[in-house]
């Protein structure tokens, strides 16, 4: 742990509720039109019931939305700016894209913006949004995105030309925390074309609303003018709110007092709904701005409220600051020191991110690391959903439809949470994701190790993780099977912080009897006859195979997977490697590694059988893995399709040393036991290799022979390896594409034709960074294992094995990185701008990349696990 003043916060203690420094943060969604907490409809189409065009009129009832937004910890009080060109049909204050049906390619936000900077505490802040001069372009998006097929490129809103001529705004929002409840904010605006423009800023405070959902109208909070002459100040007073019952305490903010830079115009309406019973509503600001209405409340208070700021003529070329205040306290001179604080807590970022970045890290993979972690802080998120009161309602005369409770998530009526999540995108993916958290922690422990602890237990607490041990995969159905790698992300923390001397087995032990549950979950639901090779539906791989493997199989078939077995050997093995870890303070845990080692050994036999044809996953005559498609009457199908899927079994690997089981007497004895009188099971899992005259215990899927088989294909450009990465699938089947009766399995390096899941699913070729991270992970500990391997691919140089590690991790880093010609991979050829100096350094880390170009697609601030780059920088500099 460091010693800046960043790392001196992050150590204070609060009062066990939540952090003093992480109190107030960027936890506002960017997205809650459109999502399942704001679904009241009767077929559970989320995105028509809430539209986008509703979402600056109807009220939220789980949770708020803005541009670049600040809340405190359970978003009672919420700041974000809106911006109006004088053009567009409705203020700018949220970001605007398309539903999963209105895009080409699926859901998609329809803006530009980025996460510039941020530390853990959020003492700063420093997020972009690039406004256009124009009218915001919303039709002719979406009329232009729904004449296109799946073959074509998305239109985005650079195509539309309101960018040309550098007719924009680039507005540059930035928080700098005073004290843990003081906040500054600057809103700057440049404009950046040859010519002068008008600009609104408008700066907004409201309540989210908790009072008008139930039978009996609840007293409201209350935002009122205290501004004189020379000073602009807005009060906030939550006194009269009554605190959620889904908290176990009493939770108020105070008084708050938002001070502006003088020469704005205080408004007021109310967070409510248009109703006969109320005079000012939600839109009261659109409608009193654009169209001069008389929607604000002269009296001067309500529920929300804003600073209105009007620019006539921004001059070309130059900037506007608008300078806030958000405080606890009435301060004679607020806004005299903003400047310093920001330059001051902007500095100590710095100090801060000099003592995480590797040594020896280029300038330019600093930029690039700090900015992924910069995205990951900004993508935190207050998720409030209760499962229980969302499918009973709220309100006895306004309840939901009866069908709601047949749509989804009726067997999670547990789930409760009013927590802060990481989110996978702020506008896409608005909620938490299972599969795409665990990666997020492993990023965020680079900067604050406990919030990424904190986050990875969430999943596993007992208003999350259900009765049978199941964990929620993600809101839209949280029974969805994403693949199991709580228990690696565990171990994965648990290591990170005992390399810098503490060895936190209070929160190993906690996670590892919950993961217990999940996976005897696992076995008795995806294992059902009992041999060891999973079946079933992991999701996360959706789009790679020829059928929807969430679903029954016609027939009565079963499929046998090579990922699903793979990743229940890791599971295995994550849980052995834990208990014995358990163990070093109390021996009863070798009796649970010993049978977890016992339970991979089961797994890697069924993969090895040569009795039973059917289930032997393992292609001698390819050297590879495929999945097996078994019908009742004993014929079968081999799936020979090269994907991630054959790749996924190195993810299951451990050592164990001579040395480490003289540590652990008990577990010794009858590993050695189980080795010599179970040597049919064992033999070819449980692997003696001698290295430096010392002798391990490689515990695997993959001895060295086939190790070298795959490795082939891995390294062979016409098959997995890309200039940017490992392919989904083998470029091998662009000429060759695998047919199963009417479906087909073809290279797709970029945005996905075949839709297994729809939306942006696509594993059929492009670069993921969850995979790629986790196989060279796997990677290392075959390096070790086989030093002298060297591999092997005609018409190229024979190359180690750590030699193709690095290789991969530069080819991943290089996604973000300048070429040559000063452009950034991730923009693609198609970005007109990727060469202009405000834009190339601006950063977006995508949902996953074009194989062939580099090319980011699908959602393009899915920071969680593609700011696993700063991992790999971390790992190959350090």
């Amino acid at each position: 742990m460091g010693n800046t003043k960043e790392h001196k916060r992050l150590k204070e203690k609060g009062d066990g509720t939540v952090h003093p420094w992480q109190k107030w943060g960027p936890y506002l969604s960017e997205r809650a039109w459109g999502t399942v907490r704001e679904d009241y409809s009767w077929n559970g189409d989320a995105w028509n019931f809430f539209p986008f065009e509703e979402s600056h009129q109807k009220v939220y009832r789980w949770g708020e939305d803005g541009i670049a937004g600040w809340c405190d910890r359970y978003q009672f009080l919420i700041f974000s700016p809106a911006f109006w060109n004088g053009k567009d049909p409705i203020l700018k204050e949220r970001l605007f894209g398309l539903a999963s049906f209105e895009g080409n390619h699926g859901e998609d936000v329809k803006e530009l913006y980025y996460y510039l900077d941020g530390t853990p505490s959020h003492s700063y802040m420093k997020y972009l949004y690039k406004y256009p001069h124009a009218s915001f372009p919303y039709d002719l998006l979406k009329k232009k995105n729904s004449e296109r097929g799946a073959h074509e490129n998305e239109y985005e809103l650079i195509d539309t030309g309101v960018f040309e001529n550098n007719r924009y705004f680039d507005i540059a929002i930035e928080y700098a925390k005073a004290t843990s409840e003081d906040i500054c904010i600057k809103i700057e605006a440049f404009n950046r074309s040859s010519e002068s423009a008008p600009l609104h800023i408008i700066p907004q405070l409201w309540f989210r609303n908790q009072w008008g959902w139930w039978d009996v109208r609840l007293p409201e909070p209350k935002i009122s003018n205290l501004s004189k002459e020379g000073l602009l100040c807005l009060q906030a007073d939550d006194t009269n709110l009554i605190s959620p019952p889904n908290l176990p305490f009493e939770y108020r903010i105070g008084k708050r007092y938002l001070y502006g830079t003088p020469g704005g115009k205080p408004l007021f309406t109310n967070n409510s709904n248009r109703t006969a019973d109320q005079t000012f509503f939600k839109d009261g600001f659109h409608r009193a701005i654009i169209k001069g209405e008389k929607t604000v409340n002269p009296e001067e208070f309500g529920t929300k409220s804003c600073l209105h700021y009007f620019f006539e003529s921004v001059p070309a070329r130059h900037s506007v600051v608008v300078y806030l205040r958000l405080s606890p306290s009435i301060l004679k001179d607020p806004l005299a020191d903003v400047e310093k604080i920001v330059e001051e807590r902007r500095r100590e970022a710095d100090e801060f991110y000099q003592s995480i970045h590797p040594p020896k890290a280029s300038e330019e993979e600093k930029m690039i690391q700090r900015q992924a972690f910069a995205g990951m802080l900004w993508c935190k998120q207050f998720y409030f959903y209760d499962v229980n009161q969302w499918l009973k309602g709220d309100n006895s005369v306004f309840t939901p439809p009866p069908t709601r409770v047949n749509i989804r998530n009726n067997h999670w009526r547990h789930l409760n949470s009013m927590r802060i999540f990481s989110m996978p995108d702020k506008w896409e993916y608005p909620w938490f994701a299972a599969w795409d958290l665990a990666f997020h922690c492993i990023t965020l422990a680079l900067v604050d190790i406990e919030f990424a602890k904190e986050q990875l237990w969430l999943l596993l607490f007992d208003q999350f993780q259900h009765p049978n041990g199941a964990i929620p995969a993600y809101e839209w159905e949280f029974s969805d099977l994403n693949p199991p790698i709580q228990a690696w992300a565990a171990y994965q923390l648990y290591k990170m912080q005992a390399e810098k001397g503490v060895e936190d087995r209070g929160f190993l032990k906690k996670c590892y009897l919950k993961l217990i549950m999940n996976f005897a979950y696992w076995v008795n639901k995806v294992d059902s006859s009992g041999c060891n090779v999973f079946e079933g539906g992991f999701l996360g791989l959706d789009n790679i195979t020829l059928i929807d493997r969430s679903k029954d199989m016609i027939g009565g078939a079963t499929l046998k997977q090579s990922d699903g077995t793979g990743w229940m050997a890791l599971f295995s093995l994550n849980l052995m490697r834990i208990a014995l870890e358990l163990a070093k303070d109390d021996p009863m845990y070798e009796g649970m590694a010993t049978k977890f080692f016992q339970h991979f050994v089961y797994i890697a036999f069924a993969t090895h059988q040569r009795d039973n044809k059917n289930y032997e996953l393992w292609c001698k005559d390819d050297g590879f893995f495929y999945d097996v498609l078994v019908y009742p009457d004993g014929q079968f199908s081999k799936f020979r399709v090269r994907s991630l899927v054959g790749l996924i079994p190195l993810f299951a690997i451990e050592i164990l040393s001579e040395e480490e089981l003289e540590r652990f007497p008990q577990f010794k004895k009858e590993f050695f036991w189980f080795l010599k009188n179970r040597k049919q099971l064992a033999q070819d899992c449980a692997i003696p290799v001698t290295r430096d005259n010392k002798k391990y215990y490689a515990l695997s899927l993959v001895d060295e022979n086939r190790l070298k088989d795959i490795l082939h294909y891995l390294w062979d450009p016409k098959e997995f390896r890309s200039e940017y990465g490992v392919r989904s699938l083998s470029k091998y089947h662009k000429e060759h594409p695998f047919f199963y009766k009417d479906e087909q399995v073809g290279y797709e390096p970029g945005e996905s034709i075949h839709r297994m899941k729809g939306g942006n699913s696509n594993w059929r070729g492009p670069i993921w960074f969850p995979t790629n991270y986790l196989l060279l992970q796997s990677l290392r500990k075959y390096a070790f294992l086989y030093k002298n391997v060297v591999v092997k691919v005609e018409g190229e140089p024979d190359t180690s094995l750590k030699g193709v590690i690095d290789s991969f991790e530069e080819r991943l880093i290089s996604l973000f990185s300048k070429k040559a010609d000063g452009k950034r991979p991730f923009y693609g050829s198609r970005f007109p701008y990727s060469g202009d100096p405000h834009f190339n350094d601006n950063l977006l880390f995508y949902e996953y990349y074009h194989a062939e170009t580099g090319e980011g697609l699908g959602a393009c601030h899915q920071t969680g696990w593609s700011g696993l780059v700063a991992n790999l920088i971390d790992e190959l500099r350090r």
